[in-house]
């Protein structure tokens, strides 16, 4: 128990001596497995795309007062000789229970058709159709206006993230800063595939506001990073995976607080909200700031740091440093053993001088100096 209180009062402090460079291949590997399903999720499973994004018509009924099941609403709608795509789904709770059904986009008049088929499938009286189910449409053309919105919105956000790291520290970790920021975005979209929960509009707000985090996470890593190696090539006291290790340990802390304080109310959002009381209509915006907002925090610990070391170890300067630095350490170490040996012990002011060996020269003590 005191070894566990040692550990969490030096992560405190900034004093771990957690291993996160030299084990960057570890995460390199743990990061490709993910990438590596998450792309097949999307590939073979695709994603549920929203009336958003693909157009259709969407027909809520009220279900507070009444048995209604998705699976009712949706048999019902297969009635009406425009089937429905998918199952419904159920929103809300209590008095703001509804039930969402789906299908592809129809006409002024098929919508009316089909809310009267729709209501007499389910046993709706003539007068409560308006009031009880209400239609909703959205043109393939202005989904697909959205989407082209999305991606040129994405592109924009890189590109200037890449600017901005570039002239705040250099173009290695604005690098980085990207491949880790890609791979928020690649994870964050297979979970979403994976889980199958809807794409909609806000699902796009919530990916631009993680990689908005995730990004605020790397610089403060980077920012540490770029103070730990400012003088290394001068001094030659660690090499440049040393200081980014440090570095990454000293603002684990901080790293560990902003996370848990941004995962709390966006868990609780997802697991109580859209969980236990039945809020659909937030569940897609919870998701993907939950997966993000976990994903960014790993990436700006395990993968970002590691991908600025090894490029950074690709240029000769950096490279003899290395080799400088071990070969200290190999001195060092050396001397140490030899120095246990009994060689060279140094003595001091007032001692005896050690017995000489048998065969060899006693050896003098240095003449005082006068003033």
């Amino acid at each position: 128990m005191s070894a566990f209180r040692g550990f969490l009062s030096r992560l405190y402090r900034g004093e771990t001596t957690i291993d996160f460079i030299g084990t960057r291949k570890r995460w390199y590997l743990a990061s490709l497995v993910l990438i590596v399903i998450c792309v097949l999720s999307m590939v073979f499973r695709g994603f549920n795309v929203g009336i958003d994004f693909k157009g259709g018509t969407q027909f809520q009924v009220k279900a507070a007062n009444s048995s209604f099941t998705t699976k009712s609403v949706t048999d019902a709608m297969n009635t009406t000789g425009h089937p429905a795509e998918g199952v419904a789904q159920e929103v809300g709770s209590g008095s703001t229970r509804q039930i969402v059904v789906k299908t592809k986009e129809l006409t002024l008049a098929e919508q009316s058709d089909v809310q009267n088929k729709l209501a007499s499938a389910l046993h709706i009286q003539q007068s409560e159709v308006s009031n009880l189910i209400s239609v909703d449409s959205v043109s393939a053309s202005w989904g697909g206006e959205i989407t082209k919105k999305a991606v040129e919105g994405l592109i924009v956000f890189l590109f200037v993230v890449f600017a901005y790291i570039t002239i705040r520290f250099e173009w290695k970790m604005a690098t980085a800063s990207i491949v880790a920021l890609l791979h928020d975005l690649v994870i964050a979209a297979g979970i979403y595939s994976i889980v199958g929960f809807e794409l909609t509009p806000s699902t796009i707000v919530g990916l631009l506001t993680i990689l908005g985090f995730s990004l605020y996470d790397t610089v403060v890593v980077f920012d540490k990073v770029n103070e730990n190696s400012r003088d290394l090539l001068q001094t030659g006291r660690e090499t440049y995976a040393s200081a980014a290790n440090r570095a990454v340990n000293q603002t684990l802390m901080r790293s560990i607080n902003t996370s848990l304080i941004s995962l709390l109310p966006v868990a609780g959002l997802l697991f109580v909200g859209a969980g236990l009381l039945g809020v659909g209509t937030i569940k897609d915006l919870a998701l993907i700031l939950f997966v993000g907002l976990a994903v960014g925090a790993y990436s700006s610990l395990f993968l970002a740091t590691p991908v600025v070391v090894d490029l950074k170890n690709r240029e000769p300067r950096y490279r003899a440093l290395a080799k400088r630095v071990t070969a200290r350490q190999s001195s060092g170490k050396l001397t140490g053993e030899a120095a246990l040996a009994g060689a060279g012990t140094p003595v001091r002011r007032g001692e005896p001088l050690p017995a000489p060996k048998p065969g060899a020269r006693p050896a003098r003590r240095p003449a005082r100096r006068r003033p």
